[in-house]
């Protein structure tokens, strides 16, 4: 901090105070402040704010974000700033500003840093408090804010400007076909040949003009992953909650959360209440987590994380509070960010290929010229002569009409492919599709269907039942084993009890096919519509409903039967360990009978099976009174591989292109869905993310060719993956549709995005789009491409060889 000096050449003063910089003017035979002294106050970002009330004085306020009250106090003392700094001198004058303006605290910042996530979450409370600096209670002062953001900047992404358009523009004439192209319309001038310089100029400008439309349009990818940040937010500074920017965060703000806030920054949880947040922007993965702020010992990956929750998620239930631990650029949506701006768009082979041709022909040109112009030399014949006839059969042997036939062509494949419900948003990507021997596929949304579904029944009294059917429809049965004998409403009641209590402790809504609510309730609610029980929520009145929270893991209700006169009945789903200890008796046949410990350990076992099949399982149970409940059952819930799915995966091994699963999921579930579409084997590997991380660069382009199914991965993981497998000369597909793949989509030799589960960041980044988000519309494209490719092939051949 500076000291208060004198200026050069007038008796002028400067203190610089939490970041502001003040300055004042006095007479020089004057030590008091008087008439016609000016006084300013400026900050690095000013917002204007009502001039102060000193008379006769010009004062610019610095506002910047020290806020209205803390700096007219600080003016207080500012007012008298002349007088005192000849009657006190500089240091007491110093030491009384940084005493108003809470300088001593803000010096314990400097040490401040955003903290990794796995660190942060690895932390006490108390600990983190400390690191941090701040008083949960009251949250930071307006100096300590503008203090660290001095230091680590706004909470926002800040976007390269790049090139100007019209440099973009021109950088699309410095390919060297382009550039051959150009020398031979510039020849035709010379020589004349005017209608020749026409044509192919003409070309020339349609060419460019594709490519970079092309270009220019693959760019809006950032601009759509910043429109992810809320623009506002709830945070506590100076003991008040204040609704603020959420550009105006920093690390060891106090954050407050509720129900439809879309969180703002890296948060680390102080206190939950039933707070469930959707990590989809992040994860891919749909079912929102369940959030505590408890410490957290391990974590297999960033995506386990129970007490974090990061910029761009989404609050779907409950509430929570905690502390800012990463802002900007340095959360974990800043690091796909980074990774995004840092990322260019590959070279498809088509153009790698034109590239190469375009120097060969180059050479070969110049070549015909040098050896014209040393036959004529030997002859002696007149050297311009010979360099005349030698650039005419140099210019004689270029194929002029290759870049707009290549054009055309692509054009007319993309046309085909709309046709087909696929968007192409670049014309080389036609070709590179022909050309493409392996395809990296997101799990959630893309070969999954993203639409959770029951699928198997265990009752309590040991009846098994398979559920077909995929998605919200309602179409399907629930068909009992081994008999696989329809049952309808109660015509088999250990199954029609079950499926009731499932129901009934439910919040979701069905809507037209479109689920308003949590995807394992949707489940459930569909479920009972293929039993034809989806009305039975209208035979009871709900009195009472204890929520799940993430302590408990397990939520109930309170009804009445509205039929009939008895006593209100307690529904009860959740996880099997804590709702089996609620349980006294079980269901046999529609009668109570007393819970043995067999029979528990005969449950368990049969929800580990569930489990180890990759189904997310329910335990359900109903009765009068909280504590003795009767057990009724479990049901195995899953997101199924979409229609089709596994028939294009076989098609497209057995045609040589390698398919890859990456997803966030654990390996249970992964490893289910691999072999539901015929990936996973006894044969074939799955690796984790952190697994991939403890690889070296060297030894993982080996390991990632000879692995199906990647588990518990990050879009960092993802962008590795695709880096190795194009290290050892793959063309690589990558599919997905969410925030966490953009990365991936961008980075591969051909992006495709989902039309309608797709966010809009992964469209832009993508370079083709399934409209109808069919994955084996992926085959149809790419025998699309190997057509183009083999007719760009002959039509090269033709134009060189006459």
């Amino acid at each position: 901090m500076a000291s208060p000096g004198d200026q050069s050449g007038v008796g002028g003063h400067l203190l610089e105070v939490g970041g502001a910089s003040l300055t004042w003017n006095t007479c020089s035979t004057c030590p008091r402040s008087g008439p016609g002294n000016a006084l300013t106050a400026d900050t690095p970002s000013p917002l204007p704010v009502s001039p102060s009330p000193l008379p006769q004085a010009q004062v610019t306020l610095p506002a910047g974000n020290m806020g209205g009250k803390r700096f007219n106090k600080l003016l207080s003392h500012v007012r008298r700033l002349p007088h005192k700094y000849h009657l006190l001198g500089g240091s007491e004058l110093k030491a009384e500003l940084d005493e108003q303006c809470e300088l001593k605290s803000v010096e314990q910042d400097d040490d401040v840093i955003p903290l990794a996530a796995k660190e942060a979450s690895r932390l006490s409370e108390e600990d983190l408090i400390k690191y941090l600096h701040v008083d949960p209670s009251s949250g930071l002062s307006e100096c300590a804010v503008l203090q660290r953001r001095t230091k680590h900047g706004w909470n926002e992404f800040q976007m390269d400007n790049g090139e100007p358009v019209w440099r973009k523009y021109l950088g699309q004439f410095t390919n060297p076909l382009i550039l051959l192209l150009l020398g031979s319309a510039l020849v035709s001038v010379i020589t004349k040949e005017y209608e020749d310089a026409v044509s192919i100029t003409v070309a020339i400008l349609i060419v460019v003009s594709v490519a970079f439309v092309q270009e220019y349009r693959s760019e809006k990818s950032l601009e759509e992953l910043n429109k992810l940040v809320p623009p506002e937010c709830n945070c506590v500074r100076d003991g008040k909650l204040q609704h603020l920017l959420a550009r105006e965060l920093v690390p060891g703000d106090v954050v407050c959360l509720s129900v439809g806030d879309r969180v703002p920054a890296d948060v680390r949880l102080i206190e939950t209440t039933d707070l469930l947040v959707d990590e989809s922007s992040f994860t891919g993965e749909t079912e929102p987590c369940g959030k505590t702020h408890g410490a957290v010992d391990e974590a297999s990956g960033i995506t386990t994380l129970s007490n974090i929750v990061f910029m761009g998620t989404l609050v779907r239930y409950g509430k929570g509070r905690g502390l800012v631990i990463g802002v900007g650029e340095k959360s974990q949506f800043g690091e796909v960010f980074k990774m995004m701006q840092a990322e260019e768009t590959p070279k498809t082979p088509l153009q790698k290929s034109m590239d190469k041709l375009g120097k060969q022909l180059s050479l070969f040109s110049f070549g015909i010229i040098g050896i014209i112009m040393l036959i004529g030399w030997l002859q002696g014949k007149p050297l311009l002569s010979m360099f005349t006839i030698g650039v005419s059969l140099a210019v004689a042997a270029i194929p002029e009409g290759l870049p707009i036939v290549v054009t055309v062509t692509l054009a007319l494949g993309v046309m085909r492919m709309a046709k087909k419900r696929v968007i192409v948003k670049k014309l080389p990507i036609v070709e590179t599709l022909g050309c493409c021997n392996v395809i990296c596929s997101d799990k959630t949304g893309t070969l999954t269907a993203n639409e959770m579904t029951a699928t198997k029944i265990v009752t309590s009294d040991g009846f098994h039942a398979e559920v077909t059917g995929v998605g919200y429809e309602g179409k399907g049965s629930v068909n009992v084993l081994p008999s696989n004998e329809e049952v309808r409403e109660f015509s088999n009641v250990s199954i029609g009890k079950l499926v009731e209590a499932g129901c009934i402790a439910n919040n979701a809504i069905l809507q037209k096919d479109a689920l308003m609510g949590q995807p394992t309730e949707g489940a459930l609610l569909v479920l009972a519509m293929k039993m034809g029980l989806g009305n039975v929520r209208e035979s009871y009145v709900r009195k009472k409903e204890i929520p799940f929270s993430s302590e408990q893991r397990w939520m109930a209700v309170k009804c009445a039967d509205k039929t009939e006169k008895q006593e209100d009945i307690y529904f009860m789903k959740g996880a099997f360990e804590e709702v089996i200890q609620y349980c006294t008796t079980y269901n046999s046949g529609g009668m109570a009978l007393p819970l043995t410990p067999q029979q528990k350990s005969t449950y368990l076992q049969e929800e580990k099976s569930m489990g180890i099949q990759g189904l997310r399982v329910l335990a359900l149970a109903s009765g009068t009174e909280l504590g003795k409940l009767t057990f009724l059952g479990l049901v195995g819930i899953i997101d199924p591989p979409r229609s089709g799915v596994s028939e294009a995966v076989q098609i497209l091994l057995e045609s040589g292109v390698s398919v890859k699963m990456i997803t966030g999921d654990a390996l249970e579930t992964a490893q289910a869905i691999g072999r539901s579409i015929g990936l996973f084997n006894g044969h074939l590997k799955a690796i984790s993310g952190d697994e991939l991380d403890q690889l070296s660069e060297a030894a993982l382009p080996g390991v990632v060719t000879k692995v199906s199914v990647f588990y518990r991965t990050s879009p960092k993981h993802k962008l590795k993956i695709i880096k190795a497998l194009q290290h050892t000369g793959a063309i690589v597909g990558m599919t997905g549709d969410g925030v966490n793949d953009a990365v991936a989509l961008k980075s591969a030799d051909i992006g495709v995005a989902m039309g309608k589960t797709g966010t809009d960041v992964s469209k832009e980044a993508a370079d083709m789009i399934l409209v109808d988000d069919d994955f084996s519309t992926i085959m149809s494209a790419i025998e699309e491409g190997k057509g183009i490719f083999y007719n760009i092939k002959n039509f090269v051949r033709f134009q060189l060889s006459t």
